[in-house]
């Protein structure tokens, strides 16, 4: 699994103009899949992130969690993360999981996230979606599962 997780203040997912999902203060996460990813990657991922000291404390260090902030989570499924456009122009994404592969899993991560009591807000698996969020700091990181770092 592969997830961009951006610090966000606020973020919003739409489709066909109806926002689906919405948070305040948190993380938006984009989560690839791809075709060797198992349970075991959501559980090592689920666990990272939610544990990520990644928002500041009174003296504006990196120091806190999403769990010590209390913030939310808006994750949305994201296939292009296992875009190959190393040949020609036009990508390849043979590399992402097959959507009945993808889905279950994307499903379980973000079971697995709220279980550690964080809310989660989703996009709609492959739907046409647009994202809308203020990156915080800002601060961007890539995290592959274990594997494949």
């Amino acid at each position: 699994m592969r997830i961009v997780v951006q610090r966000s203040q606020e973020a919003k997912v739409t489709v066909d103009g109806e926002i689906i999902g919405q948070i305040n203060r948190g993380l938006v996460l984009l989560v690839g899949i791809t075709h060797e990813d198992t349970e075991k990657d959501a559980r090592y991922l689920s666990d990272k992130i939610v544990n990520l000291r990644i928002f500041e404390d009174d003296n504006h260090r990196m120091n806190l969690s999403l769990k010590d902030i209390r913030g939310s989570i808006l994750s949305i499924s994201q296939f292009t993360l296992y875009g190959d456009s190393s040949n020609g122009r036009r990508p390849s994404f043979t590399l992402a999981a097959r959507p009945d592969q993808a889905e279950p899993l994307y499903h379980l991560f973000n079971k697995l996230l709220s279980e550690q009591g964080i809310e989660v807000q989703t996009g709609k698996f492959g739907a046409m979606m647009d994202i809308s969020m203020v990156n915080s700091g800002p601060v961007t990181l890539i995290i592959d599962s274990p594997a494949r770092a």
